[in-house]
């Protein structure tokens, strides 16, 4: 990577997740909103130099235990000092958790050593890409401070049910934080595009990395929570699968990202310069949609989810920066618009054909972007009687508070759930994410 000379300083990061959830209750008493903990999880450190890449999967962090519904995520890149580090120095391409069981007689691995796969089974969304592709639970990028993450009551993510956990196992989860060290880059948006020209160093090169302090404490599963499905669908998936296919090729299944190519004079007549990119998906099972968003890099102008008949199940578009601090970074993609219907009023039936479409500038060239499409999905919707909700609505944009961003910024992820657990990190001060 071109870069000016920086003096070869060193940054360090953590992530920080944000999770909601409630006790135990009476079926008299289903509502929610009253009883969401919060606790922060702090991701293994790792540190930087300009140029230098960080993509690393660590497993089984530090997580709720038990069954828990998770109600919201939220994350943040921090320093040693808890300052939030800006895109425009350590691009977040992105972090994702995912969901495996551990045999119960393994000793455990508690660092960013990769597993076994006899010893572990993957346990992946409701989505409909091939293998491990896309299969996480939680997961975004640049756009993280500014995009909404909450789901409403009485809805939440479920997890740790006893009954879903193969005999023998047990739950844990895997952390990949993708970052990447812009400081003095000459071509700043061709290293976020991780344009394999511009990189003389390796993943591995560069960087130390421990595990930091997390809390955190089980709840019961709340009997008034409606459960929903996580749906992650993929503009580049071909439909086409192969019954052991675990990887991805031009023919196969979900691609993940792709290339947009700079438009022609005759094109900007037509068309504007809009790279528009489409697909068709079978959901397998139906339900209400309760929440959806998009993942796109920066170029993006917008992706919108529908359904068979046409009708738009949910458009979500990039919120771009304006200035230079943390979660305003100008010409970065620092948020995203999220979509909450009302309860009921969106519902998709099992076998239902959507159609995804993904678009962004071609006024020049863009690589490695992507056309992520989220959703959350319910069996059902609350009974009027016993539970009174307030009116959903899109999100267009988020605005953070000082108090809400000052304890995202000390504490790191905060994840909504169940309680906590704190080991405090000793050692040298670095940059966390």
């Amino acid at each position: 990577m071109a870069l000016r000379s920086q003096g070869g300083s060193l940054l360090s990061a953590i992530l920080v997740l944000t999770l909601a959830f409630n006790v135990s209750c009476t079926l008299a008493s289903p509502t929610i909103g009253n009883k969401i903990n919060s606790v922060t999880f702090l991701s293994p450190e790792f540190v930087l130099e300009p140029g230098s890449v960080e993509n690393r999967f660590y497993y089984n962090i530090d997580f709720p235990r038990g069954h828990v519904g998770l109600k919201s995520l939220r994350a943040e890149v921090i320093d040693g000092a808890g300052k939030p580090i800006p895109l425009h120095e350590t691009y977040l391409h992105h972090w994702v958790v995912a969901k495996y069981y551990q045999r119960q007689d393994m000793a455990d691995n508690n660092g960013d050593q990769k597993i076994q796969q006899a010893d572990y089974i993957f346990g992946g969304n409701s989505g409909i890409c091939q293998g491990t592709i896309l299969r996480q639970y939680f997961g975004l990028g640049s756009e993280t401070r500014k995009t909404d993450t909450h789901i409403p009551d009485p809805y939440a993510i479920e997890i740790g049910n006893p009954a879903e956990i193969p005999e023998g196992y047990e739950e844990k989860w895997m952390l990949n934080v993708h970052a990447i060290d812009t400081r003095g880059a000459v071509d700043r948006l061709g290293c976020t595009e991780c344009r394999c020209d511009l990189y003389n160093v390796t993943v591995d090169e560069y960087g130390g990395v421990y595990t930091c302090g997390t809390r955190w404490n089980g709840i019961d599963w709340d009997c008034g929570i409606i459960p929903v499905k996580v749906f992650i669908f993929d503009v580049t998936d071909t439909g086409k699968r192969l019954n052991v296919s675990i990887g991805s090729s031009p023919e196969i299944g979900c691609q993940v990202e792709y290339d947009v190519e700079p438009c022609s004079t005759g094109d900007a007549v037509s068309d504007g310069c809009i790279d528009v990119q489409k697909t068709s998906l079978t959901i397998p099972v139906g339900g209400h949609v309760i929440y959806g968003v998009a993942h796109q890099h920066t170029g993006g102008i917008g992706s919108t989810l529908y359904g068979e008949d046409g009708r738009v199940i949910c458009n979500s578009e990039p919120i771009y920066g304006q200035g230079k601090d943390a979660g305003d970074e100008a010409g970065y993609v620092v948020g995203m618009s999220t979509c909450y219907p009302e309860p009921g009023s969106i519902q998709i039936t099992a076998g239902e054909n959507l159609v995804l479409e993904s678009n962004y500038s071609s006024t020049q060239k863009h690589t490695g972007v992507m056309g992520v499409f989220y959703i959350l999905v319910a069996d059902r919707t609350p009974n009027p009687m016993n539970f009174l909700h307030s009116p959903i609505h899109i999100h267009e944009k988020i605005k953070v508070s000082k108090f809400a961003l000052a304890v995202v910024s000390l504490l790191g992820l905060t994840v909504v759930g169940a309680g906590l657990r704190h080991r405090q990190k000793k050692g040298e001060r670095r940059r966390r994410l």
